[in-house]
């Protein structure tokens, strides 16, 4: 997907003078070749800083091999000044790492107190207000710490990625999706850039794409992907000029950024002057790293994206939607395993998820659409959705939001999608997450997040977490286990 940044991490040393120079520098060789072993793409830079001076030598090595995270290893004790102000000047992620003590028989000149010189590297970041990823034990040997790294670079593409975003809006957001309509103040707290335009300035662009070139080749291309479920030939033509046309957009005014996302207005005006619903073209999109979202839900699409660069694949919005009926739940006990039934719920929406994702997909019309817009007619305007069963996988329910007094708060749980046919229409599946039931009413519920969730199909939670910390998001919640209470959560009456 080339709509999220390529991170280009660069591993740096430091190390204190009245320490063994050298035991930094082997120890940073030492990690540099793990880093090899374990396959992450890292680039050694030298010197190992031991001055401020040092430091400036290193921010234009860094900046000439284009580096944009950094990884700082304390190989020793470190100077706890240069070590940190390395961290502020440098404009990308930063993680920092100590070295553990490899043997007992080399504790003189061998023994590098890196595992102290983290503690004092610590009180000079908070002094310089930084928020660097530091690992949940950040002390380790080579081997340890080049496994730190791995969990490092997913979190620094999400950070690169949102620092260098725009999203593009079409349209004003639907009356009575009130939730939809999240002040965009918090957006530039986190680097986001966004460009709101109006339903009208959707169809014009649209309108000037109908003589391009690459409609006819993006229109074969749907159908080589929707094969068999090609339902409506007669629309790819149509879906493909917008298609066209809202990547040609996003190329024309993409500025100071490097990536855009999309969240736009969807219906009900749309269908009647555009003809269609935009539901599949939404999808393919998604599968390439660039989500739409649907009903101008700006939130919804940031949060698609960041859990596409957190998980490097294609992602989807979805309804958290509807419960699951008991006697389904009985007939499908063996496929539903060990989940209550109010573990249980279905994610649905009209049909942008990206056909990787589905089982069997097909185009079909929007049943909720029709029933507004083409009551007792055949479909017409309200074709376009891609629908089919959700394939079974791991995701991860994700939302960032802001209140209405524009504080960022965002969630995260980890579950599935199980192998149970919902027996319905969209594009919708059985979503299995343990203590589902207390998490919907005391996360997303007491804390007014919206219907709509961003769904990551890999467990991503640790990288989501970490890098929301990172963007400065300090109201962070999950699904709690077993008998822990959630804030305000009444212990006389837990949801069993």
């Amino acid at each position: 997907m080339n709509n999220i940044a390529e991170v280009r991490c660069g591993l740096v040393a430091v190390s204190r003078d009245c320490f063994p120079l050298e035991l930094s520098q082997k120890r940073h060789e030492r990690l540099y070749d793990e880093c090899k072993k374990a396959g992450l793409i890292i680039e050694k830079i030298d010197p190992v800083v031991v001055t401020e001076k040092d430091v400036l030598k290193v921010l234009e090595t860094l900046n000439q091999k284009n580096i944009n995270a950094l990884v700082i290893y304390l190989g020793n004790f470190g100077h706890e000044t240069p070590t940190t102000m390395l961290a502020q000047r440098f404009f990308g992620p930063v993680m920092f790492a100590a070295a553990a003590e490899e043997t007992g028989d080399n504790l003189v000149n061998g023994r590098g107190d890196a595992y102290c010189g983290m503690l004092n590297a610590s009180y000079n970041i908070g002094l310089r207000k930084l928020r660097p990823y530091i690992p949940q034990y950040p002390a380790g040997t080579a081997d340890e710490i080049a496994v730190m790294i791995k969990d490092f670079l997913p979190v620094a593409r999400v950070y690169i990625s949102v620092k260098k975003l725009k999203i593009f809006s079409f349209g004003p957001r639907p009356q009575d999706f009130l939730a939809c309509n999240a002040p965009i103040k918090p957006l530039y707290d986190l680097g986001v850039e966004i460009m709101e335009n109006s339903e009208l300035d959707l169809y014009d662009i649209c309108m000037s794409a109908q003589n391009d070139k690459r409609i006819d080749e993006v229109a074969a291309d749907m159908a080589k992907e929707l094969g068999g479920g090609n339902t409506y030939p007669d629309m790819l033509k149509k879906l493909a000029q917008y298609e066209v046309a809202l990547l040609n957009f996003m190329e024309e005014n993409l500025g100071a950024s490097e990536y855009g996302i999309f969240a736009n207005k969807c219906w009900p005006s749309f269908e009647k002057y555009f003809g269609f619903v935009p539901c599949y073209v939404n999808s393919r999109l998604a599968s390439r790293g660039i989500p739409v979202a649907c009903e101008t839900d700006i939130y919804g699409a940031l949060s698609e994206y960041i859990a596409a660069a957190a998980t490097d694949y294609p992602v989807t919005l979805l309804d958290i939607n509807n419960t699951v009926p008991p006697d389904l739940y009985a007939a499908e006990k063996k496929n539903i395993g060990d989940y209550k039934l109010t573990d249980l719920f279905m994610g649905f929406h009209c049909g942008n998820t990206p056909s990787c994702c589905l089982v069997n997909p097909n185009m079909q019309y929007q049943l909720i659409m029709h029933r507004l817009m083409e009551a007792g007619k055949d479909p017409d305007i309200t074709r376009g959705t891609l629908e089919g069963q959700i394939a079974p996988s791991k995701i991860t329910l994700f939302r960032l939001q802001t209140t209405a007094d524009t504080q960022l708060r965002a969630y995260m749980a980890e579950g599935e999608v199980l192998n149970v046919n919902p027996k319905s229409f969209g594009a919708i599946g059985v979503f299995g997450i343990k203590n589902m039931a207390r998490f919907y009413r005391h996360v997303l519920i007491e804390k007014r997040f919206p219907h709509h969730s961003g769904i990551a199909f890999k467990h991503a939670g640790q990288t989501l977490f970490e890098a929301l910390k990172l963007l400065g998001v300090g109201d962070i919640s999950t699904n709690i286990p077993g008998k822990d209470l959630y804030p305000g959560e009444n212990p006389y009456s837990l949801i069993r």
